[in-house]
């Protein structure tokens, strides 16, 4: 009699255990997607990278097992003979996926001016462009990020740097790799010029990066960091969370987050914002800490309203 007992109640117990574990509520608080994801831009490193501390190969493990994060944008720079190494590009992604580290984009600097006034060195530089488009597709990226550097005048400038962003991007359709742009000086940091810029492109591939902190113009002025984000939102393939400074609360000094993340989420995006340390004052890996630590406070806040 005991024995039959011990099996009911096991039986009930065991019954017990998988209602509970098929309830809707648990599902959900396991798989819900989080209403944006973080990477790590290698420029935060620049520093340890410049001074030999680390290497571009060690950057994936450096990012998932110092800071705890899964998914990463590369710094042309910092492998710059690296582009067609099939060998050396093999091993990155090998080290990529054995971590479980997503490879998210390429920025690539020092290739030549996409909207340069002469038409053959426009040309060049579009071609320079081509080995990071191809590294990029290997690595698993959906995109490369440009400069849109020109000279001439307002006009001229949007003219040019459409040419040569238009010629880059068809060469992007051959691997389905997006060409996005960041405001990063001259007339690429003014936001009204860049979406400009986007609409004379008038493709699939081109984007922008929305960078929290690259909104000087020349003379020392400033353009309004807020008003720019909202206007390159539309367009955005990724998002840069720049940092200098924090407060002893946490916040940065110079960028209201949950101001700029509203305006990030309120026009759909979804995708990567990626931790861009530069400041001096906290050491690199503090200041990756500081950043990361704030955008999911951030994220926590901000969830109930933007996850319905």
């Amino acid at each position: 009699m005991t024995h039959a007992l011990d099996r009911r109640g096991f039986l009930q117990a065991s019954l017990a255990v998988l209602a509970g574990s098929t309830l809707p509520h648990a599902i959900a608080d396991t798989t819900k997607k989080p209403i944006f994801e973080i990477s790590l831009a290698e420029w935060s490193l620049h520093r340890a990278l410049f001074g030999k501390k680390m290497t571009n190969l060690d950057f994936p493990a450096v990012a998932k097992n110092d800071f705890g994060i899964s998914a990463v944008e590369y710094v042309n720079q910092f492998f710059k003979d690296k582009a067609r190494d099939q060998k050396y590009l093999a091993e990155l992604k090998k080290r990529c996926d054995d971590l479980g580290v997503k490879s998210v984009l390429i920025m690539c600097d020092g290739e030549g001016n996409l909207g340069d006034a002469d038409t053959a060195k426009r040309k060049k530089a579009v071609e320079n462009h081509h080995q990071w488009v191809e590294a990029a597709k290997f690595l698993g990226c959906h995109s490369i990020r440009v400069n849109a550097y020109s000279t001439g005048t307002y006009e001229e400038q949007m003219e040019r740097a459409a040419d040569g962003l238009r010629q880059l991007c068809e060469y992007g359709d051959k691997y389905d790799i997006n060409v996005i742009v960041e405001n990063h000086g001259g007339l690429s940091s003014n936001g009204e010029w860049l979406v400009g810029v986007m609409k004379k492109v008038d493709h699939k591939r081109v984007g922008t990066l929305p960078d929290f902190g690259n909104f000087r113009l020349d003379r020392g002025k400033e353009y309004d960091r807020y008003k720019g984000v909202k206007e390159m939102m539309p367009y955005a393939k990724g998002v840069s969370a720049k940092s200098h400074d924090f407060d002893d609360k946490g916040n940065e000094t110079h960028t209201d987050y949950r101001k700029m993340m509203a305006i990030v989420l309120d026009a759909g995006y979804r995708g990567y914002v990626g931790i861009e340390y530069e400041g001096s004052k906290l050491p690199e890996p503090e200041g990756i800490k500081a950043t990361k630590k704030l955008l999911e406070t951030v994220r926590e806040e901000l969830t109930p309203k933007y996850s319905k």
